[in-house]
């Protein structure tokens, strides 16, 4: 369901793209492949990398190791000399690696960027890189290229230019943090001492993890909840850069808010496609989230954010059985259904320093992350953010997740536990059990 077209077309779409970004037909979308395009080392290089990228799919085994090697037999042969074969071959091998980097971890935690640049290793790499990955993503077919998918890979690209340039990032936590309290200061105006007010409330990972703009939304929208009776403030607003709908709840906190207000966006009809939890020293949540209709549109008219607002607001204050209506809430594209995906759990403790990160592919169905959420809820996980990544009929949803406690997840008996919990929120045995319910 992902993949609109065969490898052939495909590819040769990817050429036909990677044309026009050369004549400068594509800059509002990628200002950066645009202009770096005429400052790589070799174009005719690139252009060998495209066709050759998916060169090996259907041949059995990983098809980006077994494209490398064809590339590496068939440059020479092209007249391309060792640096340009060189090249080639490695885009070949890596061209999958910044796309799932930018969707599916965490691009405010260093480890992301220390990982991603050491594979990299040079400025020309990432160039060819990310032009490549902008070609393949576009050309898969129409709308899988959107403004978020654009805004997250210029936010790595530029992370990882940053490191590669200087050798380190150019500021330290301190003074990153120092830096976008002025900036937010600036946005807010004649409200800027909200800063010094309630942003003290708020640890430093939080000022990392934000933006200046969604800060800036946050500390005016929990002045204003702080009296409000219900202790609730949910606030939701078409954000045109992102292309998508970017939602805040601040709520007193509790167990099991992650894993509600993702229920009550999936009954509304909206998608997570980005997720940051914070709880305020004051024991306040600050949950920001971005979602999607289910074809990858944001949700900007009135009567679909009043929709999201009161949904979110009945799942929170658990007015009717989420779990009945979730059921019964069918996905749009009934075709998921046609296809298998064994369901598959992964962790690493190694892509971040701070937390352990958890990976769920499954099949693609109503209210997933609302369950795979109230797994995590079970098992006493906190989670810290989430990525949200779908190719059809498959989802790929990743967790920034510790204990109770603030640590990493160690122990065998702990990950078999969490897996098997997390299999069986994903399974096909469950959703018909509560389809039957």
């Amino acid at each position: 369901m992902y993949h609109h077209y065969t490898v052939d077309e495909h590819t040769i779409r990817a050429i036909g793209l990677l044309s026009q970004i050369e004549r400068g037909l594509l800059k509002a979308d990628h200002p950066r492949a645009s202009k770096y395009i005429h400052e790589i080392n070799s174009r005719r290089a690139l252009y060998v990398a495209v066709l050759l990228h998916d060169i090996a799919k259907g041949r059995g085994g990983d098809h980006s190791v077994l494209g490398a090697e064809v590339a590496r037999e068939l440059c020479p042969r092209f007249g391309l000399d060792q640096a340009e074969t060189d090249l080639v071959a490695w885009l070949v091998l890596q061209h999958l690696l910044m796309s799932s980097t930018a969707q599916r971890r965490d691009l405010t935690d260093p480890k992301t960027i220390e990982d991603f640049v050491a594979e990299v290793q040079s400025l020309e790499r990432l160039r060819n890189l990310a032009i490549l990955t902008c070609v393949d993503i576009r050309a898969v077919g129409p709308g899988t290229w959107n403004s978020w998918k654009g805004q997250l890979l210029g936010e790595l690209f530029d992370a990882a230019e940053e490191r590669l340039r200087l050798g380190h990032m150019k500021h330290g936590r301190e003074e990153r943090v120092s830096a976008k309290k002025e900036v937010v200061k600036a946005r807010l105006g004649d409200k800027a001492d909200l800063v010094s007010q309630i942003g003290k409330l708020f640890a430093d990972s939080y000022w990392i993890a934000e933006s200046e703009d969604v800060i800036a939304l946050n500390l005016v929208q929990y002045d204003a909840a702080r009296s409000l009776d219900d202790q609730l403030s949910i606030h939701c607003q078409y954000d045109e850069t992102r292309g998508a709908t970017l939602v805040n709840v601040i709520a007193a906190d509790h167990p099991g808010l992650f894993y509600r207000i993702a229920g009550g966006i999936a009954l509304a009809g909206a998608n997570i496609i980005d997720a940051r939890i914070h709880t305020a020293k004051s024991g306040w949540a600050v949950d920001n989230f971005l979602v999607q209709d289910p074809l990858g549109r944001p949700f900007n008219e009135a009567r679909q954010i009043e929709r999201l607002k009161k949904s979110i607001s009945d799942a929170l204050a658990n007015r009717g059985a989420m779990v009945p209506k979730l059921a019964a809430r069918p996905l749009p594209i009934s075709r998921s259904g046609a296809f298998d995906v064994a369901p598959r759990v992964s962790f690493d403790n190694n892509a971040s320093g701070r937390f352990t990160v958890i990976e769920v592919n499954a099949r693609d169905r109503s209210a997933l992350l609302n369950r795979l959420a109230r797994a995590l809820f079970e098992s006493n996980l906190v989670v810290h953010s989430a990525h949200v990544t779908a190719y059809g009929e498959r989802a790929a949803d990743t967790f920034y997740v510790t204990d109770l406690t603030g640590e990493k997840i160690t122990s065998d008996a702990r990950f078999n536990e969490i897996s098997e919990r997390l299999l069986q929120a994903a399974s096909d045995e469950l959703q018909q059990q509560l389809e039957e319910a």
